[in-house]
């Protein structure tokens, strides 16, 4: 009996005709992990379901207890035949991933340093009519490749309670294993395939048959991300008037605790000594005098303005439910893809923000005041949540603009893998209730500061929108947040 395709329900959008296969190319230590989370943060923030399989968490399971670089070398069968198996299974997940679980595209990370080993793949996804694009990172700079190794190989379960010296050694060994074989890309033999080279962290790219609108996209972000270690600070603009008023949108200024919320973050800033610091604003006058309290020049995006309300632009939400209550009905059941009449949806200010992640993603220091809609969507993204979750977990009711959220997360390292880690590091509070969140780590240190309505009784809430119990409700400003 023919497989039926699986229905994707209506509401969810597809950006492909079919599935899409990203396949992973390139020796060991080459980023190649690093590269492949990154691009599925960024598909998955989009709007494009996708997932990583990683061949080397089949194979850990498959052999728990690592002994040393043998097991890699060509002339060992058993090794070879333990790592088919682990690609097989690997690709079996895959096609159940796109096939049946409404996924649109699947990374494989995994070496593919043969030629046999990515004509099995291409067969495979001829047979299930899958695209493929090829992703390979080259990296012949012997500082990148040692440092990649410390950072990221040595904390892997297979060197666990093993002394640097002799984990650095044995992995150096296992590249020549995969380097007796490798077989790159060949700019003729395999010029009918979909492909992209990265060479050397980004120094220079080669582009090839790239087609599509998820290659086209995954081209475009791969070219613009950076391991250089920055800082990114997002920090909300301090209170404005019409916050004062429980009114939202708009484009009113600061208020007196507002003027006071700015003064505190440069102080704040000022005490970081950050180099060649860059900030950034939206068109909207209370970033701009957030920003102005800075004394620093700053760079103003349009498309950081807060979520265009429509025609509930300065409203309160007590004025909405009397006047559009349908629509707040509607809005509660999709948060997310709901659009305010004549207005724009989270969906929409995803799309609009996509040029800023990219930029971003190029630039080093930068502190980013914006507001609160806008930050949900940031944070989204560098704390690899679906798009779903911009409007949905980073904006459960009940945030209003009394609770201050801090993160903690180390995300990164040095051409190697992510991570999250959710502690507070380096917080300081001043008199009126400001509590600040540092993050730092070797690549891309992710830092928020948000605002209180002023309150002693000391830090308000957190990242996921539920107020602590210290909280009194008062403090809770708008019950419905943006």
């Amino acid at each position: 009996m023919e497989e039926k395709s699986p229905k994707i329900p209506a509401c969810v959008p597809q950006f492909t005709n079919c599935p899409t296969m990203v396949i992973l190319v390139g020796l060991p230590a080459r980023g190649k992990t690093y590269i492949s989370r990154k691009l599925t943060r960024y598909l998955n923030w989009i709007g494009t379901p996708t997932r990583v399989f990683n061949v080397g968490e089949y194979r850990r399971e498959a052999v728990p207890n690592y002994k040393n670089y043998e097991f890699f070398r060509h002339d060992n069968p058993e090794g070879v035949e333990i790592r088919r198996h682990c690609a097989l299974a690997a690709l079996k997940d895959v096609r159940a991933y796109l096939s049946s679980e409404e996924g649109q595209v699947a990374v494989f990370d995994a070496t593919n340093t043969t030629r046999e080993r990515r004509e099995v793949i291409l067969q495979f996804a001829k047979e299930n009519g899958y695209k493929v694009l090829f992703v390979e990172s080259i990296c012949d700079d012997p500082t990148i490749i040692e440092e990649n190794i410390k950072q990221v190989k040595l904390s892997s379960p297979d060197y666990k309670g093993r002394a640097q010296d002799e984990a650095v050694a044995d992995f150096l060994k296992r590249i020549e294993c995969y380097k007796a074989t490798y077989e790159p890309l060949d700019d003729e033999l395999d010029s009918a395939l979909s492909y992209i080279k990265i060479f050397d962290v980004g120094v220079r790219y080669l582009a090839n048959r790239v087609q599509g609108h998820v290659q086209s996209r995954t081209v475009y972000y791969l070219m613009n991300i950076h391991v250089t270690p920055r800082t990114i600070y997002l920090s909300r603009h301090g209170e404005s008037q019409l916050n004062l008023r429980g009114r939202i949108g708009g484009d009113s200024g600061l208020s007196p605790r507002g003027q006071q919320y700015a003064q505190a973050l440069a102080r704040f800033i000022g005490s970081q000594d950050i180099g060649e610091l860059k900030v950034w604003t939206s068109h909207m006058r209370r970033t701009i005098e957030t920003a102005e309290a800075l004394g620093v020049p700053y760079e103003q995006w349009k498309a950081l303005n807060e979520i265009d309300a429509g025609v509930c632009e300065e409203m309160t939400y007590e004025e909405i439910q009397e006047r559009y209550p349908k629509e707040l009905a509607l809005r509660d059941q999709d948060k997310y893809r709901y659009r305010y009449p004549k207005g724009e949806s989270y969906e929409d200010l995803v799309q609009r923000l996509e040029p800023v992640i990219m930029e971003l993603e190029r630039q080093e220091n930068v502190l980013v005041i914006c507001h609160q809609a806008v930050m949900r969507c940031l944070l989204a993204y560098f704390l690899d949540k679906s798009a779903g979750d911009s409007g949905g977990q980073l904006g459960t009711a009940g945030d209003g603009w009394g609770q201050l959220g801090t993160v903690g997360g180390q995300m990164g390292t040095h051409l190697g893998t992510v991570w999250d880690s959710w502690e507070q590091l380096g917080t300081a509070r001043d008199g009126w209730g400001h509590t600040w969140g540092q993050l730092g780590t070797h690549l891309g240190t992710f830092g928020d500061s948000w605002g209180t309505a002023g309150d002693n009784q000391g830090q308000l809430g957190d990242i996921w929108g539920q107020p602590r119990a210290a909280v009194p409700t008062s403090a809770l400003r708008n019950p419905l947040p943006r």
